[in-house]
């Protein structure tokens, strides 16, 4: 008798317990799916009103609510006290703010770089020599792409206290090309040639002008500047196609771009030293 009352309460608590954990598996794997489709249609919707970092916080923001959303269903299902749960997480996490200074900076620091907007999500930019399109922008770090391929996470306390530089923050950039020629080259073919370059090259605008200053007296030759505005999405095809449009045109016009050397001179008024290379074979 005493048994049969044993199996049968063994049995009784062996089934609930089985019920309810295939509910706490069933609430956990709709909760993901909830959560996930949530999170997308948000973020899809909140991407044609607002920019691009502004749409990724959100959708962050909905997914790890729904999460904190579907983790205490769970748990209240297991039985767990959520409010003493919530009351001690709530008193460590203040003890570990205060511990961790470091990250309380990062957070303050990422909320200024949110609402100052220096750059945003898919925008180029140099942080030191450090130059990548950015992929988020997060409370702590910012995450950036280089183009070799590179993963960069830098905190946000040290972005606010360094130069960026946000290379492709307006839609058209100039290009600014420093070039020397040699003396006995003339002034005005080498700024014609240079004009040529820039009306023959498609990815060059017209408006603004193209910019060509006799900058200076270089060491080995004339210095100028020759800049060029163009759209911020045709940066390397330009950069490929007008140097090598630069060579050609000098080449074509006889103009030439020095190299370092050295002349030596004895005076205005004597011929220049000869040189001479001999060989000549040491034997006893």
């Amino acid at each position: 008798m005493f048994a049969e009352v044993l199996n049968y309460f063994i049995t009784f608590f062996t089934r609930n317990r089985l019920e309810k954990l295939l509910l706490v598996i069933l609430v956990f794997v709709v909760g993901i799916i909830v959560t996930r489709v949530v999170s997308a249609l948000i973020g899809r919707i909140s991407k044609k009103y607002l920019t691009r970092q502004y749409s990724m916080l959100i959708r962050k923001a909905v997914y790890y609510s729904c999460a904190v959303i579907v983790l205490i269903i769970i748990l209240q299902l297991l039985g767990v006290k959520v409010g003493a749960l919530l009351g001690a997480a709530g008193i460590a996490g203040i003890a570990i703010g205060f511990a961790s200074q470091t990250s309380m900076s990062n957070l303050i620091s990422g909320l200024f770089l949110i609402s100052e907007k220096p750059f945003e999500v898919g925008d180029v930019i140099r942080v030191d020599k450090t130059f990548g399109v950015v992929q988020s922008i997060d409370l702590l770090s910012v995450k950036i792409n280089t183009f070799d391929n590179l993963f960069i996470r830098i905190p946000n306390e040290k972005l606010i206290n360094t130069e960026i530089t946000n290379i492709t923050r307006y839609p058209i950039r100039r290009m600014d090309i420093k070039l020397k020629v040699a003396y006995k080259s003339s002034i005005s073919k080498v700024k014609d040639a240079l004009q040529n370059v820039a009306a023959n090259n498609p990815l060059c605008l017209d408006e603004p002008q193209p910019l060509i200053l006799f900058t200076d007296f270089g060491e080995f030759g004339m210095e100028f500047l020759f800049g060029l505005w163009f759209y911020k999405t045709d940066y390397l095809a330009l950069k490929n196609s007008v140097m090598q449009d630069i060579k050609e045109k000098f080449d074509g016009e006889g103009i030439e771009i020095p190299f370092p050397h050295l002349s030596l001179y004895a005076g205005s008024a004597t011929e220049p030293l000869p040189v001479s290379i001999s060989n000549s074979d040491n034997s006893d």
